[in-house]
């Protein structure tokens, strides 16, 4: 057990180092190098030149222990810049997934209606395809432009619009696949699922989550970026970069978060309705419409 202990520290050292120190570290130096450079030289070399001799000449003219003074006070601000973008990533996760606040509550439906809109246009689209070139006398190019019609539905959003934004389409789609297909509720299902899912299912999922958090985390650093950038203004790029970036990494891991989670119903979703008896033992293949129904009827206990 020692040396599980052991193992487990390091590992929460090496991810605190990569979480916070070294991204904290950066901002400090980055918003030290701004503030004494300022919106007038913000692009003078020769100036951050003699910034950085300073600093260095400075520190290096100081006593051993005022050294380790310094670069403790240097590692608790980094630190403490990274405990507090870890604590705004909810904010990131909530812009994101669309579940904007109540007081915004007016913007979000109007976004969801304009894309609820494009969707159904882009569906109406398809549909006058396939009316137009029936299935049974449908040349391969006449089939070709029915299926990049479905690919650009799909790249939108896989099921109707209900939210905001694409990553959190992502996520309505899941729940209402369960719900139209199965008859599920996955939020009362979801943590019941959860308990009957081999470990190799729950580990790609909870990889799949991981790089969501890690994205979250990395396009948060854009916050205080930009914050930054009042007084220092290239840093308003730096923000904006990190941002796109992480924004670019969430789209991928919510695109495979989703697309394990569906699957997971897809596969155990009866493993479940057989574990609460729902369905019979033995029996393969998906949950039906009829069996999902009572599922969600059973989990719910009447809330």
């Amino acid at each position: 057990m020692s040396t599980f202990f052991q193992e487990l520290a390091k590992k929460l050292a090496e991810r605190w180092v990569t979480l916070l120190v070294i991204p904290g570290v950066l901002y400090v130096a980055i918003t030290a190098v701004g503030v004494r450079l300022g919106h007038s030289h913000a692009l003078d070399y020769a100036r951050l030149r003699v910034v950085l001799t300073d600093a260095t000449g400075w520190m290096g003219r100081q006593p051993s222990g005022s050294q380790a003074v310094a670069a403790v006070v240097v590692l608790l601000a980094a630190a403490g810049a990274g405990l507090l973008v870890q604590a705004s990533a909810v904010v990131t996760r909530t812009v994101w997934l669309g579940l904007w606040p109540r007081p915004l509550g007016p913007l979000r439906r109007r976004r969801a209606d304009s894309r609820r809109r494009r969707w159904l246009a882009l569906v109406g689209q398809r549909r006058t395809l396939e009316h137009a070139h029936p299935s049974a006398n449908r040349t391969p190019e006449q089939q070709h432009l029915i299926d990049a019609a479905a690919a650009r539905v799909n790249r939108f959003a896989l099921a109707e619009p209900g939210r905001p934004t694409w990553m959190g389409d992502r996520v309505h789609a899941l729940e209402a696949v369960a719900l139209n297909r199965y008859g599920l509720d996955l939020e009362f299902a979801w943590p019941r699922l959860w308990l009957v899912l081999p470990d190799t299912t729950r580990t790609e999922i909870t990889a799949a989550n991981a790089a969501f958090a890690t994205a979250t985390a990395t396009g948060t650093w854009a916050w205080p970026c930009l914050l930054l950038g009042a007084v220092w203004w290239p840093a308003l790029f730096v923000g904006v970069g990190i941002g796109i970036t992480g924004w670019i990494r969430a789209r991928a891991a919510v695109a495979d978060l989703t697309s394990m989670s569906e699957a997971a119903v897809d596969l155990h979703g009866r493993s479940l309705a057989t574990a609460l008896g729902v369905a019979e033992t033995g029996r393969a293949g998906p949950l039906t419409l009829d069996e999902g129904r009572q599922l969600t009827a059973l989990l719910r206990k009447g809330r």
